[in-house]
């Protein structure tokens, strides 16, 4: 187009990208564009203010790394994460939560059972659970990805003191879809503030704690993958969640036990502290 203004540069921008052969992405690509365009126009936007959103992406990109993203946690903090969450849920599905920046895929795997407590300081957990479909019925093809933080509350990534791959694993559930894991409990942290997503928390005057949870991706062949976390029902940043991850169902009660038989074989202390995980997939679409 020789003429382009105001008044038809939406347009033309919408159909330059009118070939794309995908018809779901050319329908994301085109409301990407027009929402975008519309909230410049909304707010007026000034050459200034765009060089600055500009270099915020910038500096998001610099510190972002293959174990530490920048832009999901600022995905996290304006509430996409979880607004993607909540779209994608199913009736009688498990609930799913943020994936967070500190997912790294290639966890080693470990025999159902196992225990990562290891040298990690803290009060031992038993977590078991039985991964099922809606209906009840086992998944035995399902495998778990699971991961945490340490007792000072950082993760491997966050902490040259912890091992690689600390307080993460991958395991297969059992044939009637049941599984054990011996770890730690979580502690509450600070999403990461030394980068431009804390210096947008920081004007905001926002608190940047997160609730103490575990992370899981639960997968089974033929089921949605599920992607979510589970909460600590004594924690007191359970209303203040950074992320605006915590679901009422995710939230778990930790209780005392004392099995014998339980914590020789999972190699827990005597005294330790359960909580039940089931989970249920959805069929895929």
């Amino acid at each position: 187009m020789k003429n382009i203004t105001r008044d038809n540069l939406t347009d033309a921008v919408k159909n330059s990208f009118a070939n794309i052969d995908d018809e779901r992405l050319r329908h994301l690509v085109n409301r990407l564009a027009h929402h975008l365009h519309a909230f410049a126009t909304e707010t007026q936007l000034t050459h200034e203010e765009w060089r600055e959103g500009i270099g915020f992406l910038h500096r998001a990109a610099e510190i972002s790394s293959p174990s530490r993203s920048e832009f999901t946690l600022l995905s996290d903090v304006l509430g996409l994460s979880s607004l993607v969450d909540l779209l994608a849920a199913r009736p009688g599905a498990t609930e799913g939560s943020v994936l967070g920046p500190f997912h790294t895929r290639g966890s080693p795997w470990m025999d159902n059972g196992a225990n990562l407590i290891r040298d990690n300081p803290g009060e031992a957990v038993l977590i078991r659970g039985r991964v099922t479909d809606i209906h009840g019925q086992p998944l035995p093809e399902a495998s778990i990805d699971f991961w945490q933080n340490a007792d000072n509350g950082m993760y491997w990534q966050m902490d040259d003191s912890q091992p690689q791959d600390n307080l993460r694993c991958q395991i297969k559930v059992q044939a009637d879809g049941c599984f054990e894991l011996a770890t730690i409990r979580p502690r509450p942290y600070l999403v990461p503030t030394d980068g431009p997503v804390g210096e947008l928390l920081r004007i905001s005057h926002r608190d940047a704690w997160r609730p103490a949870h575990y992370h899981v991706i639960v997968e089974a062949p033929g089921y949605r993958s599920l992607i979510t976390e589970v909460f600590d029902a004594a924690d007191p940043w359970l209303d203040k969640d950074a992320v605006f991850g915590v679901r009422a169902s995710l939230v778990c009660d930790f209780q005392s036990e004392s099995d014998t038989a339980t914590a020789a074989r999972l190699g827990l202390p005597p005294q330790y502290l359960a909580i039940d995980l089931p989970i249920r997939l959805a069929r895929g679409d």
